[in-house]
Parts: C-alpha cells; structure tokens; sequence
C-alpha cells in the first residue's frame, strides 16, 4: 500500500498528522516539523522531537491485508493507507495485533480507541473475529 501521499500542497500524510496532532508545531519550507510537542495518546508520553514519533494505523496494514485489502484496487488500498484517523495515533505499540491482543495502556483512550477500531473497519468493510469481537463488545460495554 502507498503510504505518505502529499495531502494538503507539499505535506505528506506523516507530516499532516504530526501538525494536526501536536501543539506549536513549527515546520520548515519542505513541510518537515522541526519543533512542536506531542502526548500520545496510548501511552501518555511525552515528547518535542517529531523524530521521536511513529504514525500508527488504529487497524494495522497487514491486518486489513488479510481481511481483504489485497482484493481491494490500489486507490482503494492507498486510501486506506492514508486514511488520517479521528484520533491521534502516535507513539503505539500496536504492531499488528487487534484489540483482542493489544489495548493502549492508557485506560482514559481506551473507548477512543475501540470506537475508533470499529468506525475504520466498518467503514473499510473489514471483519470482525470472534475474539476481537468479545473484546470489543465488553469495551465497548464499559464506555
């Protein structure tokens, strides 16, 4: 999938959410944050440096792979891949697992996140296991 395609004049998709999630982020001529702060919402933590930061997909690529994407046309598939969540997502230890595997330690972005797990795969005509869907039921139970 195409990841990093130039969303608004010469910023690509890393470089979007970077300015949309962070605070007083200031960047240069080519669209490169060189300062600003950022809090993630998974963990909590903090940091100033944009090189610090992973940009995370709430459904993680190789997931949506399996579950379809490879059936989808390259538009379809670099939408997705490009697809800039309602949340922010950054700093995650997501890998590839889904909610059944992994949740973000931080228990206050825990229902953000499972909402948004939800919103991304119906809306992407993505399954749902029956592992994941007990744990998103129960989440979502809870919030």
């Amino acid at each position: 999938m195409r990841l990093s395609i130039s969303l608004s004049g010469n910023c690509d998709t890393r470089e979007t959410v970077l300015k949309r999630d962070g605070t007083n982020v200031v960047t240069n001529s080519a669209c490169s944050a060189t300062s600003g702060h950022w809090v993630s919402p998974y963990d909590g933590i903090v940091t100033d440096l944009a090189s610090d930061l992973d940009i995370d997909h709430v459904v993680p690529l190789k997931e949506a792979w399996v579950l379809g994407a490879r059936n989808w046309t390259p538009a379809q598939r670099e939408a997705f891949a490009n697809d800039l969540t309602p949340d922010p997502s950054a700093l995650g230890s997501l890998g590839d697992r889904d909610p059944a595997n992994w949740l973000p330690p931080l228990s206050s972005y825990v229902c953000t996140y499972v909402c948004a797990w939800v919103q991304v795969k119906y809306y992407y005509g993505l399954t749902i296991d029956s592992a994941e869907k007990t744990v998103l039921t129960n989440m979502l139970g809870g919030c």
